[in-house]
């Protein structure tokens, strides 16, 4: 009984010990973290043990940090092209689309949304479903809602999208990986866009844009006509004409607050294939090469790709990308 006793004593005092040990290593949450986790229980109803439990495992990632402060889209034109637009990936584009062109010819159609714009924005996302992302999305979105100041509010939305998001599609919180700004799956859907503009498009029960390219064909078809894609209308044009100096014409926002007439009035002209109407909306770009400067006039869709992404760059790359593509199909 006594070396029974003394077996039993010894068992308890190495759970014991086992359990205090992986106490101590959960550090305590922050203040930031505490109020996002009561904000999570107030307005979502999210388990507040759910939440702790989660949020105790994630952690801060370095790289992911090191990443935000280097954007692609921090490069100049002549840097950032090359990166995209490849002969590789153009003919990686055209495989793709040959193989998925019943479907995409179907939403194209069915949304009005240019099947080669889909192509191209899968193609700039993930090389066609090659490079959807290393980084664990907890930690991404974590590090960069506690730990990067300059966008902190719009990644701590983010992070309460996610724990929404795999409650709601069924995903395990911890086993998701993207990029480093949290974006997932074949068009890399940040977990918000997830949520509003998936959509289940082989009828399956579930919205997979993780391991489905025909959910994410549909669900990016969707995200651009929800941002108001025009069908059958252009992208860009290139400018021919400038006065001497266009730089007051220029604007560093992305908001279209000019309209064609005041453009061509103060001199800027474009290749097109009819006259614009000169109440149209439109919006001056200028793209830096090694030897000289590009100018593009962007149209209502070139701003829709924006919404994709913030960048005039990646918006001109998908846009020269899908050109590209369409031209090796035709």
């Amino acid at each position: 009984m006594l070396v029974k006793s003394r077996a039993i004593f010894a068992s308890l005092f190495v759970s014991f010990s086992t359990l205090s040990s992986a106490n101590a290593m959960a550090a305590p949450l922050s203040t930031e973290v505490v109020a996002f986790v009561d904000e999570m229980v107030s307005k979502h109803n999210v388990s507040r043990e759910r939440l702790i439990s989660t949020l105790e495992k994630a952690n801060k990632n370095e790289d992911v940090l090191s990443a935000i402060a280097r954007p692609w889209e921090a490069k100049p034109w002549y840097q950032y092209r090359p990166i995209f637009i490849t002969d590789a990936r153009i003919e990686k584009g055209l495989t793709f689309w040959k193989e998925h062109q019943p479907l995409l010819t179907e939403i194209e159609k069915k949304t009005g949304v240019d099947a080669a714009i889909i192509v191209a924005i899968i193609g700039v996302e993930t090389y066609y479903g090659k490079f959807k992302g290393k980084y664990s999305v907890l930690d991404a979105l974590y590090s960069l809602a506690f730990h990067y100041p300059p966008r902190s509010k719009f990644f701590r939305s983010e992070l309460a999208q996610l724990f929404l998001l795999t409650e709601e599609e069924d995903l395990s919180i911890f086993e998701l990986k993207g990029s480093y700004a949290g974006a997932m799956g074949w068009g890399q859907f940040i977990s918000s866009s997830y949520r509003h503009y998936a959509v289940d498009h082989n009828g399956d029960g579930k919205r997979d844009l993780l391991n489905s390219p025909e959910d994410a064909i549909a669900s990016v078809a969707n995200y651009f006509v929800e941002h108001g894609w025009q069908a059958n209308a252009p992208v860009a044009f290139p400018v021919t004409a400038l006065p001497d100096d266009p730089a007051p014409l220029l604007r560093d926002n992305l908001k279209y607050n000019q309209q064609w007439k005041e453009l061509k009035a103060n001199g800027v002209d474009v290749i097109a294939p009819y006259a614009i109407d000169e109440n149209t909306p439109v919006k001056l770009f200028k793209f830096e090469h090694k030897s000289h400067e590009a100018y593009w006039l962007g149209l209502k869709n070139f701003y829709v790709i924006t919404r994709y992404n913030h960048s005039p760059l990646y918006a001109m790359a998908v846009y020269q990308l899908s050109e590209k593509i369409k031209a090796k199909m035709q």
